[in-house]
């Protein structure tokens, strides 16, 4: 098995305390549908910033990552069939899929 990050790109936010816990609740089945090959299930990020080596930026990008999940699966192609059951698809966001290699140090 390989890994794969799952990098999520924009999606609304819930607006109100019912929306929120309907929310969780996807993302909650989502994982646990995933079982034993998520290997981090991951969490939303606040604003980043892009460094370059001779500036910093406050924009985050192009396209400013909004969370992460990390899983297993057997190819790219396991891994995106992983992705597209994501709650995030529903809100407007989208997945970047790569795989994380492994580093002998």
């Amino acid at each position: 098995m390989a890994k794969f990050v799952f990098v999520y790109h924009g999606g609304s936010k819930p607006e109100t305390e019912a929306a929120v816990a309907e929310t969780m609740a996807m993302w909650k089945s989502w994982l646990e549908g995933m079982g034993s090959d998520v290997v981090d299930p991951g969490n939303p990020v606040g604003m980043s910033k892009t460094v370059y080596a001779d500036r910093v930026e406050d924009n985050g990008g192009a396209n400013p990552t909004s969370g992460y999940t990390l899983v297993n699966a057997k190819d790219i192609n396991d891994a995106l069939a992983k992705a597209k059951g994501c709650p995030i698809l529903k809100s407007g966001g989208s997945i970047e899929v790569a795989e994380a290699f492994e580093m002998n140090m």
